[in-house]
């Protein structure tokens, strides 16, 4: 998938939107192990989501993970439904 590669400070100059298929459900256990990568051995997770601008990737650190979101470093929040792609 063609995305366009963003800082995460970017992430809040973006409106995202849910993605056209709702993976949500798939992404729970890949979050899961995100957010551990990220918090015990402070890996990264390249994520792709979509916003009105078409989708965008970053890669950070996954802070938490929720039913409904996940939390990247600067508490900014990315709802589960807009995401498109997750790489480790």
């Amino acid at each position: 998938m063609l995305a366009t590669l963003i800082a995460k400070e970017e992430v809040p100059l973006y409106k995202i939107v849910p993605a056209f298929v709702d993976n949500s459900n798939k992404w729970q256990k890949e979050l899961q192990y995100a957010s551990r990568l990220g918090n015990e051995f402070k890996g990264k997770t390249d994520i792709t989501f979509e916003t009105t601008q078409g989708p965008r990737t970053i890669s950070t650190t996954v802070w938490s993970v929720t039913d409904k979101y996940l939390q990247i470093k600067g508490g900014m929040n990315i709802p589960l439904n807009s995401i498109l792609e997750l790489h480790f």
